[in-house]
Parts: C-alpha cells; sequence; structure tokens
C-alpha cells in the first residue's frame, strides 16, 4: 500500500483498520500476529496508540522499555501461564532487550479469541543478532559476533506470510487474510465441557481405576487443565476428600482451581494452593519438589487417592516414574507441542516405564480447540516460525551404511526450512525438555556441530555436539579456585571447579549435546556410528577429549560405557531439568587427552565411596552397581572371603562385614550375572555402600542379605581354592 502523506493520519486510520480487524477476528473465534516493524520510537507509539483504542482485556507489553503498564521483560512472561490478555505487544528490538523465542511461544497461548499479538521488531531484522543473543554467546565469543540465522529466518518467513498483517509506520497495516468462518462445534451432552473431547477426557478421569493410569496429550489451548478441574470437581463431590495436583509452578493449575470453584460455587479457597469444599473434602497443591520429597519418604501415596500431573512434559521423568509406582489413582496430562516442553518427547520416553507399570494406561488426546476456533491463524503462525510441531521424518525401510554420516553447516541448515523442520522433529523426539530457544541455538549457537546419517529430507539420526574448553592457564586457576564462571563450557568448567583440575578447561573439548535416532531405528547401531565418525574427525581436528553429561540412568550409562567412555564426575544433587544426578562421562582422543583423563578419573574413584555413604545415598542402586566397577581392581583377601561366607552361611552380622560386603559387591561387577543375581547385586551395592535397606524385605532384611550375597557367590566364575577359605 502506497505511503500517505500525514504521519497523524496514518497512525490514526492504521490503528481504526486494526481495531476492525479485531472485531473480525472475534466473531470468528480467532487471533492473529501484528508484525510492526521499523524504527523502535515509532513502532512504540503506533503501539501505544492501539493499545489505547479499544478497552482490551488484560492487554499486557513484553520489552524492557515499555511505554504503557502492565509491563514485563521477555524472561518473566512464564509468569503469565494461566491468564488471558486480549491484546499483547512483545517489542523485540535491541533497545528492549531482543527477541526471545521462549516468550514468544510462552505468551502466544494466552491470547484471547479476538486478540492480536503485535510483534515490533527492526526493519533490517535478522541482518544481525541482538542482545538476547547474549544467552548464547560462550566465552570468548561476544553476542555482537554471532551469526543471525534464526532472526533471518524469522523475517523471511513473516515477509512471505500472507496469514499475518504487516504494519509499517509510514503506510496503512495490509491486514491478514481471513478465511471463511469455521462450522460450529459439536456441543458435548456434559454441559460443563466445551468439546466433546474435553467431555469424553473428563468421563475417564472421573472413572479413572487403580493401577490403570489416563495420559492426555494435547496442543495449547485445548482445554485440557479445565477437564482436570471438571474432573477434580466431581471427584471430591462423590468419590474421594481429596484430590492432589501438581506442576512446575502454582499459576499452571490456574485454570484448573478455576473450573473447581465455578462447579463448587459453596466451596472456597481458603488459600493460593488449596480449595475446601462444604464438606470438607479439599483440592490442593503440591508441587513437584514437596510432592517428591514425601514419596520418598513414604508420608504420601499409596493411599488410594488421587494425583493429577499437568504439564507432565515438563517434570523429571524419575519423578513421573516415582510417583506413578506411588499412587494407585494418577493421570498426567502435558502439552504436545510447546515451550513448556515437548509432549511427543515425553510420550516417547515415558512410555516404556507406564507399559512395565502399569500395562494397563490409557492414552487421551485433545484435538479440537477451546480458547480459540479451528484454523486459528496466531496458532498456524507461531507453529512455523517456532517449529513447534517439527515432523518426525518418515523412517526408511533400508539404512544406509553407518559409515556414510555426514556434518551439516548452521548455514546449509537455515537456508532449507524442510531439511531444518525434519532434522528439528528428530531431535525433539528424543528430548522432553526442547523449548523454542533450542531452535536458535542450533542455527547460531557458537562451537555447534551436527552430524546426520540419512538423506537430508529424511534424516534417520543426528549427533548435536559443542566445542568446550582451551582456556588460558590463569582464567583456568580462577575458575577452579572459584573466582570466575565466564559462561558456557558446561563440562570443562565443572570438572574444573568441582575437581580442581586445571587441565580439564585448558584442554580442548567437543561434548555431546544431543544424540537422536529415529524411533523405529533404534538399536541398529546409529548412535554408535555417529560418535565413531565424529570421534575420527575431532581427534584429526586436535581435539583432545570428548565428553558427555546426562542424567544418571542405568541404560544410558551402560551405552556411554560400550563406548569406551569412564566417569569422571558425578552430581551431588538432583538436576532441577531432569530430576536426575548429572553424569559425566569422557574419551581421550590423544596422548595428551589421556593424561588429563586419567587425573579426572582417578579423582572421580577416590571420592566415589565417600559420596555414596553421605551426599548420593539416594542415587539408584542400578547406577550404583554400574559406577562401582569403575572402582581400581583388588582381589579378594582371605579374610574378605571368610567374611562373606559367614554372612552367607553362618549368622554374622551384615554390618560388622561391611567393608568385605563392598569388596564383594565391587568384585561381582565382572562376574557373569544372570538377571536374578543382577537384582540382588544391586541390592547389596545400595546396602553396602550407601546404608540402603532392602527393597523388599521390610520384616527381615538380614536374612534377605543373606540369600543375595549366597546368590551372588553361586554366579562366580570359578569357586575359591581350598586354601583362600
Amino acid at each position: 500500500m502506497p505511503p500517505l502523506s500525514t504521519g497523524e493520519d496514518v497512525a490514526s486510520r492504521s490503528v481504526t483498520l486494526l481495531a476492525q480487524q479485531a472485531r473480525r477476528l472475534a466473531r470468528r473465534h480467532w487471533r492473529q500476529l501484528v508484525w510492526l516493524h521499523g524504527d523502535p520510537q515509532r513502532c512504540q507509539a503506533l503501539a501505544s496508540s492501539l493499545w489505547r483504542a479499544l478497552p482490551w482485556h488484560d492487554p499486557l507489553w513484553v520489552g524492557a522499555s515499555a511505554p504503557v503498564k502492565p509491563a514485563m521483560k521477555a524472561s518473566q512472561t512464564v509468569a503469565r501461564l494461566g491468564t488471558e490478555h486480549q491484546l499483547v505487544v512483545v517489542d523485540a528490538h535491541a533497545e528492549a532487550g531482543g527477541f526471545n523465542p521462549d516468550a514468544l511461544g510462552a505468551i502466544g497461548g494466552t491470547l484471547a479469541a479476538g486478540g492480536l499479538l503485535v510483534l515490533l521488531t527492526p526493519d533490517n531484522w535478522g541482518q544481525q543478532p541482538d542482545p538476547d543473543y547474549a544467552r548464547i554467546a560462550d566465552y570468548p565469543w561476544s553476542w555482537t559476533d554471532l551469526t543471525s540465522h534464526y532472526l533471518a529466518r524469522l523475517s523471511t518467513q513473516l515477509e512471505a506470510s500472507v496469514d499475518i498483517t504487516h504494519w509499517t509506520p509510514d503506510a496503512l497495516p495490509r491486514l491478514g487474510r481471513l478465511c471463511a468462518t469455521p462450522p460450529p462445534l459439536e456441543a458435548p451432552r456434559d454441559t460443563d465441557c466445551i468439546t466433546v473431547d474435553q467431555a469424553a477426557a473428563v468421563k475417564a478421569l472421573v472413572g479413572i481405576k487403580r493401577r490403570r493410569p489416563i495420559v492426555i496429550t494435547a496442543d495449547r489451548g485445548r482445554g485440557k487443565s479445565a477437564a482436570l478441574g471438571i474432573a477434580c470437581a466431581r471427584l471430591l463431590q462423590s468419590k474421594t476428600s481429596r484430590v492432589m495436583v501438581t506442576a512446575p509452578r502454582l499459576a499452571a493449575v490456574e485454570s484448573l482451581f478455576e473450573r473447581v470453584a465455578a462447579l463448587c460455587p459453596e466451596g472456597s479457597r481458603t488459600a493460593a494452593d488449596r480449595f475446601v469444599l462444604a464438606s470438607g473434602a479439599e483440592l490442593l497443591f503440591v508441587p513437584s519438589d514437596a510432592l517428591a520429597e514425601q514419596v520418598s519418604a513414604g508420608t504420601l501415596g499409596s493411599d488410594g487417592r488421587y494425583l493429577m500431573v499437568d504439564e507432565a512434559a515438563a517434570l523429571p521423568a524419575p519423578l513421573l516414574a516415582e510417583w506413578l509406582a506411588a499412587f494407585p489413582r494418577i493421570a498426567f496430562a502435558t502439552t504436545v507441542h510447546g515451550y513448556e516442553g515437548s509432549g511427543r518427547g515425553f510420550a516417547l520416553r515415558f512410555r516404556h516405564v507406564l507399559d512395565a507399570q502399569t500395562p494397563n494406561w490409557k492414552a487421551l488426546t485433545l484435538n479440537t480447540p477451546v480458547r480459540w476456533q479451528a484454523s486459528d491463524p496466531l496458532e498456524a503462525t507461531l507453529n512455523q516460525l517456532l517449529l513447534l510441531n517439527a515432523p518426525l521424518p518418515a523412517a526408511r525401510e533400508a539404512l544406509p551404511p553407518p559409515s556414510s554420516s555426514y556434518e551439516v553447516a548452521q548455514s546449509e541448515l537455515a537456508e532449507r526450512e524442510g531439511d531444518l523442520a525434519q532434522l528439528f522433529g528428530l531431535l525433539v523426539q528424543s528430548h522432553y525438555r526442547t523449548t523454542p530457544s533450542d531452535l536458535r541455538q542450533l542455527l547460531d549457537g557458537p562451537g555447534m556441530r551436527l552430524r546426520v546419517i540419512g538423506q537430508r529430507q529424511r534424516p534417520q539420526a543426528v549427533l548435536v555436539t559443542r566445542e568446550e574448553g582451551q582456556f588460558t592457564r590463569d582464567l583456568a586457576d580462577q575458575v577452579a579456585r572459584g573466582e570466575r564462571r565466564p559462561q558456557g563450557h558446561l563440562m570443562a568448567q565443572s570438572l574444573a571447579a568441582h575437581s580442581g583440575c586445571r587441565e580439564a578447561l585448558t584442554a580442548r573439548w567437543r561434548r555431546v549435546v544431543r544424540i537422536a535416532s529415529h524411533p523405529d531405528q533404534r538399536r541398529q547401531g546409529l548412535g554408535r556410528a555417529l560418535l565413531d565418525d565424529d570421534q575420527r574427525e575431532a581427534a584429526a581436528q586436535g581435539v583432545m577429549l570428548y565428553g558427555a553429561t546426562f542424567g544418571a540412568d542405568a541404560g544410558l550409562l551402560r551405552f556411554w560405557r560400550a563406548q569406551g567412555f569412564v566417569t569422571v564426575r558425578l552430581g551431588v544433587t538432583r538436576e532441577a531439568s531432569s530430576g536426575e544426578f548429572a553424569v559425566m562421562v569422557a574419551s581421550a582422543m590423544n596422548q595428551a587427552g589421556e593424561t588429563v583423563l586419567n587425573a579426572l578419573h582417578e579423582r572421580f574413584v577416590a571420592s566415589l565411596p565417600s559420596l555414596l555413604a553421605f551426599e548420593l545415598a539416594r542415587l539408584p542402586a542400578a547406577v550404583v552397581s554400574l559406577l562401582i566397577n569403575e572402582l581400581p581392581e583388588q582381589p579378594l583377601t582371605v579374610t574378605e572371603w571368610q567374611d562373606i561366607d559367614d554372612v552367607a552361611t553362618a549368622h554374622r552380622s551384615p554390618a560388622l562385614a561391611r567393608a568385605s560386603l563392598q569388596a564383594l559387591a565391587r568384585e561381582a561387577t565382572r562376574w557373569p550375572l544372570s538377571a536374578d543375581s543382577q537384582s540382588a547385586h544391586q541390592q547389596l551395592a545400595a546396602w553396602a555402600f550407601q546404608n540402603q535397606p532392602l527393597a523388599d524385605a521390610p520384616g527381615d532384611s538380614v536374612r534377605a542379605l543373606r540369600d543375595g550375597v549366597r546368590a551372588l557367590l553361586a554366579q562366580r566364575p570359578l569357586p575359591p581354592a581350598v586354601g583362600d577359605r
């Protein structure tokens, strides 16, 4: 549209046009993105005029420098979970702090039907990084030195989109297209519900049976939290005196509490985390960390009551497994796509736990939108911009030779949208905590490298790594002393800071960020092939050490040890993101790396017994039984064999022979053990090194311990010689 002569007329007419567009959207129960790009001050002035033009419901400005209130920084938008806004302005100019992908993903889901999401950006958006890139600028990089492939991609997609409204300060807005009004929704028989999907979920939740958990997945805006609320109200009215709910934060279940309050008007919310009915029945929110502690202590669960877990993909999988075992009636609800975490990855990772513990679990999917109508323009736009629904590539029937892996440059990936979507979809399904910012990290993170197996349009496995280390000796010394902590270099800095090993920071590292294989191609050796190829390349390029960090899971630890990696660090507290203790493993690429690796491993094995006795007393037994294999090999003495025999066949107190039983647990890691003997070994290791009581043996744990020792001795490859006893 040609520019108009009078700036004041342009602003006034632009605001009028957008107000009319908002009314059209309201009639269709839709929302839309408005892209306003140009000079920061003029864009702010226009957005402020739009703000004042209509009595918007709870408008919100997101940006570091806001001319109106209420406003918040992009990093604070997660606090708006559970709220609804009719107008949201997101200022992504450099002066306002730049563009935060997670903030856009978070706030986009709070926009109500008939609402506008106004994105302010500079004219040359994508030609250079912005200040928000400081969050991914690892030392010694400055954010101004990074590439801006991610922003350029966003700008290109917005330029080409006809589903958004384009607006510049000097011209009237070019309104986004609005398709025909969608047909009305089918009304459910349940008048408390909005959609048939929601009604089906409520019915299943109210009728949930013991040891038959329900898993509800849905895109955002499908009413899953409201469904949980309706079900909670009905359970409290007729079936139970208490329902507990948990989520990453209280704000995530605000709509759940609102539905209970609406359906139980005689009740009252006596506290932010508690709603009490007139009968005394109560709905109680328990923070996930408090719930985990109480379940572990045995003060919650196993009492026939109900637990509803909302936004389950954002919670650590090990905690979900513990709650699954503790609560006979439990339901998990999670968003399929979004900033909270990938529901698809959650479903794939958690399915095997459900199958093993509760094979009669039930899956439900909510497809019909509740907060807005189907074909909503904003939902489609955000899905495309943030790749929230990146597709899983099709599995290839005939795999290429594993040795045919190849590297993909970040610049190349940024220019091929189809390839990017397929590759990101593969990464999403392997990890349940993928966020919109991960896509920017993939395209612009410094030191990132990508290696792929499979066609570019149909990748079957992908390896993502980062370069670390190469600090100066002086800086490494400051980090080891706790005086400095430059950004990034997760593994190298952690090893230096916790073990005091300066060489861990002066060495050149390559760390595995993520490794993913197509679900249908797992256990085909693709992960091993990617690692082998990349380690050869790393060694040729002068990399000294190759490492990985992950949650302390026995299966993962076995995988990395099978690749020749050794443990160099074990975290002493559970990671907030995974709920597990972090494990770091490494492999040397050359002789210099071998020297550093030996020093790190020696520090680890020297500290392991004392850590297991104190800080790591809650480390899973399956992990403990693997880690003690890394302790120095020491043949058992005659005295130790005598102690073990006295415990196994006589009445010697196991506590008085603990050192010898520790030696047995360590030695047995090198024996070929049957499945039953492996279980006995895990329990022995947990008892001997962590003083953990034997599982499933509350009545006579000493007898169970003796039985376990005998079972292990029966698996010894060669019986002890006569003189050994």
